[in-house]
């Protein structure tokens, strides 16, 4: 906790007192959601299917419209954290100023580049967050299960399991020993990417 509010005194210069612990709070909630994909891959899909549920997606991040989602909302958090610091005048007038400034008539010539600008800045943030969220968990969710496919493929050839077993053990335990950093790692750059935006967001240009 020490850490993260050091860090987002260094990143972060407006008042707001929640931002420490809004992103103490989606790191926890990132990194265990992420945290599911350790366990084992059948298991909550088969007690869910024993309660008439047809279809479970285990890992919540794995799913594209959780990230988005989430996405979504640390947008709508910067674009409040942006129109508070600076009031509703500044906050606009900023999407018509800047990167270029111009006085006078380049002023009124750059104002349409710079909208441009701005919103290209503000769509590639929620898009990169949730489709490095996604790409990453999916990614490792679709390993799980293809190392859970070893003996299926086995047994299917009328081989023997003895072997692709072994295999398959060895596998699952050093990729669930590198998903716990990725888990970690992914949620960790969710955090500081949202304490960083809103940082920005804060700030005057």
């Amino acid at each position: 906790m020490e850490f993260v509010d050091g860090m987002v005194k260094d990143t972060f210069h407006g008042s707001n007192r929640f931002i420490a612990p809004l992103a103490i709070t989606i790191f926890a909630l990132v990194f265990l959601e992420n945290f599911m994909d350790i366990l084992p891959v059948d298991a909550l899909p088969a007690a869910a299917k024993a309660f008439g549920v047809g279809h479970l997606r285990t890992v919540a991040t794995a799913d594209i419209n959780t990230t988005v989602g989430m996405a979504l909302g640390v947008f709508l958090l910067i674009q409040y954290v942006g129109i508070t610091s600076k009031g509703p005048r500044v906050f606009i007038g900023e999407w018509f100023t800047a990167p270029f400034h111009g006085h006078g008539i380049w002023a009124v010539i750059l104002a349409p580049v710079n909208f441009l600008f701005r919103v290209i800045e503000e769509a590639v943030r929620p898009l990169s967050l949730s489709m490095r969220l996604f790409g990453n968990m999916y990614a490792g969710e679709l390993i799980f299960l293809l190392i859970a496919c070893f003996t299926l493929g086995a047994a299917l050839n009328q081989v023997s399991t003895y072997f692709l077993g072994a295999g398959q053990f060895i596998a699952g335990v050093i990729w669930t020993a590198f998903h716990y950093l990725i888990i970690t790692l992914q949620a960790f750059i969710f955090m500081v990417l949202t304490i960083v935006y809103v940082g920005i967001a804060a700030e005057k240009h």
